[in-house]
């Protein structure tokens, strides 16, 4: 089963070429550790919450925009091998110093996807989301997945994945936890939508948030503390 390592972060308005030089620079790197793709997001439609957000998740500043990243690699034990590697890579470590943002403020964790619908075919955008799941009602939460991925690929999503959180670290100044203010016996899902492009995204919600069968959805969690955004795809490959 495939593996995601996911990543929110507060980048400045003004270095986002230099963002996406980072990016793009740093793509051959994790295709030689294993990863079988790589996809960054610009945030572009992230709402203020009034619980929590994106914006809060990484504390960004006035003058910043959030960013919803992954990678994804073929198994956890491809992905375990390559951040050990980067760990013990001088010339990352160089890298991670000259990041253009705060790398303290992002945060990152591996999930093993429970939910992966579709076809990956270089979205031109993406929707985000982080939800704080009850893990005993895991199973609960497939069974809506499920029917969720379903309803938004009958309206124009290509790939719909909602993954488990499996190894999400705790962090000095922000983490994943913190993001959705997740409570003890809770799991961290890291999901996303994927749509060719912003219309289509736009068309499709407003047709899905129409049907009743949407309406008939149980959420098997706290929706107040879930965190969601649309997000420009930037890179994937």
């Amino acid at each position: 089963m495939s593996y995601i390592e996911g990543f929110v972060a507060a980048v400045p308005r003004a270095n986002k070429d230099a963002y996406k030089k980072h990016a793009a620079d740093a793509l051959p790197y994790f295709k030689k550790l294993g990863a079988t793709r790589m996809v960054e997001n610009w945030g572009d439609d992230v709402p203020d919450g009034k619980v929590t957000d994106f914006k809060r998740s990484v504390k960004a500043n006035g003058d910043e925009d959030v960013i919803f990243s992954w990678v994804e690699y073929p198994d956890k034990a491809t992905r375990d091998r390559a951040n050990e590697a980067m760990r013990n890579d001088q010339s990352m470590t160089e890298s991670m110093s000259t990041m253009p943002f705060d790398g303290k403020r992002m945060i990152w964790g591996g999930f093993e996807p429970v939910n992966d619908s579709g076809k990956a075919e270089r979205p031109g955008y993406v929707d985000g989301c982080l939800i704080p799941v009850p893990t005993d009602r895991k199973s609960d939460y497939l069974e809506m997945a499920d029917k969720h991925a379903a309803l938004l690929k009958e309206y124009g999503a290509t790939r719909v994945v909602d993954a488990w959180g499996d190894d999400i670290p705790a962090g000095k100044v922000t983490d994943y936890q913190g993001a959705v203010q997740a409570k003890d016996g809770e799991t961290v899902i890291f999901s996303w939508v994927e749509w060719p492009s912003k219309e289509a995204r736009d068309q499709g919600w407003d047709k899905a948030m129409k049907d009743p069968r949407m309406e008939a959805m149980k959420m098997p969690f706290d929706g107040q503390r879930m965190i969601y955004g649309g997000f420009a795809t930037m890179l994937d490959a």
